[in-house]
Formats: structure tokens, C-alpha cells, sequence
């Protein structure tokens, strides 16, 4: 199994993370559990973090079977849509995005 995660490096500007998670919530969760070969979707929300450790908000986790999946899911237009959902959430946060996909141990 793939694991390929997006940690959102940086911050929500203040008073918008309400509406953050909000959109985050109704408007792209929904696009991205539609992602062809997706086996599951996480989107994890930060409570805290240790001290001077970087600031990753919004951490979303997509798991597919193997790099073949994981390669036509970003061939996808549903990924394309996707993204222009998010350069709109991207309006309420200071940072970036990166990504790193992962092998699941056994």
C-alpha cells in the first residue's frame, strides 16, 4: 500500500480557520474520496504540536494499492479540479503545500 500525504506548511490567517475547516469539510473532502484508486481518505485537522515544531494545520493522507494507482489517480482530472479548489482554500493560509507518499510496512 501508498500512502501519499499533503502537509500544509504554514498558517491559517487568523480568524479564517473556522471557515478553513469549513471549506476543507464540505468542499474538497468530497473531491478527494472521489479520486480514481483511492482506498481511503484522511484529513487530519492539528490540535497542537511541540514547541518550535513546524506549523502543519491541515494534513491529508490519500492510501491507494500500489504506485500504478497512485500514478493514474494523478493523471485524473477529479485532481485537477481538486487543485483549483484549493489554490481558493490556499486565499485563508500563509505557507505552502508538500507532498510525500510513503510505503505502508506490513
Amino acid at each position: 500500500m501508498i500512502v501519499r500525504q499533503a502537509l500544509f506548511d504554514g498558517t491559517i490567517h487568523a480568524g479564517r480557520e473556522a471557515e478553513f475547516r469549513r471549506f476543507v469539510t464540505e468542499r474538497l473532502m468530497p473531491m478527494w474520496r472521489r479520486f480514481v484508486s483511492v482506498r481511503d481518505v484522511k484529513v487530519m485537522f492539528a490540535l497542537e504540536r511541540d514547541d518550535g515544531a513546524p506549523s502543519y494545520p491541515l494534513v491529508l493522507a490519500m492510501t491507494f494499492d500500489d504506485a500504478a494507482a497512485l500514478a493514474e489517480a494523478l493523471k485524473a482530472p477529479i485532481r485537477f479540479e481538486s487543485r483549483a479548489e484549493t489554490a481558493e482554500l490556499m486565499k485563508m493560509f500563509d505557507g505552502w503545500i508538500h507532498h510525500h507518499v510513503f510505503e505502508l510496512a506490513e
